[in-house]
């Protein structure tokens, strides 16, 4: 009859509308319908301000709500109330509005004591809402990480009346209930012998053994056992195992990500569960475009743990969606897709637009550790990006000091190892420089070495550091407790030693002892040259033979004493003729082809790798004529005469101008330092860690 009423007197409004209809009831002088809808209603539903209600939507096999931002608090199993409703549903709705109201005043507090003083005022509370209570107390105090504060909040008397409350008897509560109560007290106290707690972890195992959980509950059961037990946990194999026999279609996006944490907690057990994890990826197609980008953070570092290098199509359309919600990542989320697109080896032209974009709106508040990682995806993809490079930079100028060692050698080294110089690479480098000179010891060996020689690779060589770096105790801290050193600290080690007779002659400290010193660049794993490209060097080498007449006449992947690997060496006499590569005397010049295969240049571009261009440098310095071959100017020839044509221009229609020296034996044939001093000849030096640098 009430309702009756209610509909009879509000039809009369001419404005009213259903997200207003409750203030309107407020206002109405219908003393007997008020008085009826307040008795339906909590009391202290009046005290709440009305508004309009959000309305969401969600994926078609969503049974249960939840925010888009993983953090909201709402309630398990209900529908939402939409701004438009029949009156045929209006009297179904008004616990719905009550609960929506309830978890919307929960997520406005800031503190445990504004939850606990509201919660205590009301006299009855669903147990859903009571666990709904505990869980934002968890989130509130897990984010203010005061752990004094947690103590007191453990221990007043209203915290302990909401869990004797929860704890009168368990087996009344509702599987929600439970199972989100049981998650908060896990995750605030993580105290296995709480009588509460184990009071509510047995119910638990009761009904879990009784199958009676639904998947949205064993999900959130599993997580807290692996809170409380850790991966290791006996009922974790049984909850999975309920939930292998569940449709996937009865998951939520919130309950698969859940289900990958859950397998991601044990990952030896992996390819036992491939089956499975195969359905799932499968399946998790269909639900990308509803995932939040926390939810896609935790997916793509689940299929990391697990190895899912198989599930390849689910981590590029997850890369389109970051791409679409990039800018809602946390710097703690972005850093975990970052690190799952250098696992899986995946980047694409429009991830990297929109990075660069995101990173140089953010120049100045980023990270540091997301600084670091988003330089590190650019070295491993050899991505050349200079707006990121530039963003970077600069931020390392204005905020060196919170940087830590490691994240300053991550920063910098693909400066080095990408061969590029941003604008303020002078004031970049002379921040650096200060680091080191301050902070000289905390820098790890291993992580020292690479930083120094990925400065020298772009021509900032490190004077100041290469007597302490070729000491005998630095060796020794190198080597650590190794029998011997890695070999591709050897390599740079060596490299620099060269680096420091061919460009900088003005250094006059201690040598490298040639113990540690390698015979070639180029070796597996640890080469500082990149290999020749086989196919393009074929194309090459038919049209040399066309060009010289005959194979006799240049030699293929040949080894200098300077540990350089040449791709192809022609020698020239002192008349400009060529001569057989089997002849040693009367040589006047040596040609060095560089058959710059893609994988010596950045993704995608033009702009060749730091330790190429470091090559073809010493090589010209060396006294080498260095001629360049690149791939791009090689797939544009469309014939074999257009080839020949092109080998010839390229060897014989001008002499190299730039300065060099005779090819004074440095090392021995053997590659091993006999101690001849660099002959002092005007060089082009770019300078030392210094203030050279401009």
């Amino acid at each position: 009859m009430a309702l009756v009423t209610l509909r009879r007197n509000l039809c009369h409004l001419p404005d009213f509308r259903i997200h207003g209809a409750l203030a309107a009831l407020k206002t109405q002088h219908v003393n007997h319908v008020h008085k009826t809808v307040k008795e339906h209603l909590c009391p202290w539903f009046w005290l709440l301000q009305p508004g309009p209600i959000r309305v969401r939507f969600h994926h078609a096999h969503c049974k249960k709500f939840h925010s888009e931002n993983g953090n909201d608090l709402h309630p398990v199993g209900e529908p939402g109330f939409s701004q438009v409703h029949s009156w045929d549903r209006f009297e179904h709705n008004v616990k719905n509005v009550d609960e929506q109201m309830f978890y919307g005043k929960l997520n406005s507090f800031t503190s445990s004591g504004e939850v606990l003083r509201f919660v205590s005022t009301l006299e009855t509370l669903p147990d859903t809402m009571m666990a709904g209570a505990l869980r934002r107390i968890c989130e509130v105090e897990r984010k203010d990480g005061d752990q004094r504060s947690l103590k007191e909040i453990l221990e007043s008397s209203a915290f302990q009346a909401l869990c004797d409350r929860l704890g009168r008897d368990p087996s009344d509560l509702s599987n929600a209930g439970l199972v989100t109560a049981f998650q908060a007290l896990t995750l605030l106290c993580g105290d296995a012998q709480s009588r509460l707690l184990m009071s509510l972890e047995a119910e638990c195992q009761h009904r879990l053994e009784r199958g009676s959980l639904d998947v949205h509950s064993l999900c959130i059961l599993g997580e807290s056992l692996i809170k409380l037990h850790g991966p290791g946990c006996s009922t974790l194999d049984l909850i999975i195992y309920q939930l292998q026999g569940e449709s996937l279609e009865t998951f939520t996006p919130e309950d698969i990500v859940t289900l990958y944490r859950l397998l991601q907690a044990s990952p030896e057990k992996a390819d036992q569960q491939q089956r499975f994890l195969n359905k799932i990826n499968h399946f998790s197609l269909s639900l990308v475009s509803n995932l939040s980008p926390k939810l896609m953070s935790q997916m793509l570092t689940a299929l990391v743990v697990l190895d899912q290098t198989q599930a390849l199509p689910l981590v590029i359309k997850l890369s389109k969606y970051v791409v679409r919600h990039i800018a809602h990542f946390t710097s703690e989320e972005l850093r975990k897709v970052l690190e799952a697109f250098i696992y899986f080896g995946h980047s694409d032209r429009f991830f990297t637009e929109t990075l660069e974009q995101h990173v140089a709106s953010l120049c100045l508040s980023l990270d540091p550790e997301l600084v670091s990682r988003v330089m590190e995806y650019c070295s491993r993809k050899l991505v050349l990006s200079e707006p990121i490079f530039n963003a970077v930079a600069e931020t390392f100028v204005c905020q060196a000091e919170k940087f830590s060692p490691s994240q300053t050698a991550k920063l910098i080294e693909p400066f080095g190892k990408l061969n590029y110089l941003p604008p303020n690479a002078s004031a970049l480098f002379r921040k650096l420089e200060n680091m080191l000179l301050t902070h000289f010891n905390h820098f790890p060996p291993k992580t020292l070495l690479k930083l120094l020689h990925s400065c020298s690779l772009i021509e900032r060589h490190p004077v100041n550091f290469m007597a302490k770096i070729f000491s005998p105790y630095f060796l020794q801290q190198l080597q650590g407790e190794e029998s011997y050193l890695d070999r591709l600290s050897l390599a740079q080690l060596t490299q620099l030693f060269l680096t420091s007779i061919l460009e900088c002659p003005f250094y006059k400290g201690p040598k490298l002892l040639p113990k540690f010193q390698v015979k070639s660049f180029l070796t597996p794993c640890s080469s500082l040259e990149t290999p020749m490209d086989f196919h393009l060097y074929k194309s090459v080498m038919i049209g040399l033979i066309d060009l010289l007449g005959a194979r006799l006449y240049f030699a293929s992947k040949v080894l200098t004493p300077y540990c350089y690997t040449i791709d192809v060496e022609i020698k020239l006499d002192e008349d400009g003729f060529v001569l057989p590569f089997t002849i040693d005397e009367d040589v006047h010049k040596r040609v060095a082809l560089c058959i710059d295969g893609p994988k010596r240049f950045c993704l995608n571009s033009k702009h060749l790798l730091g330790k190429e261009s470091t090559k073809q440098r010493h090589l010209r310095l060396l006294g080498y004529q260095v001629v360049q071959i690149p791939y791009y100017e090689i797939e544009m020839l469309k014939s074999r005469l257009e080839l020949v044509d092109y080998l010839q221009g390229k060897l014989f229609s001008q002499n190299s101008a730039s300065r060099s020296f005779p090819m004074s034996q440095f090392f021995t044939s053997g590659g091993q330092n006999i101690g001849v001093s660099a002959p002092v000849l005007p060089m082009n030096i770019q300078g030392g860690f210094s203030l050279r640098m401009d």
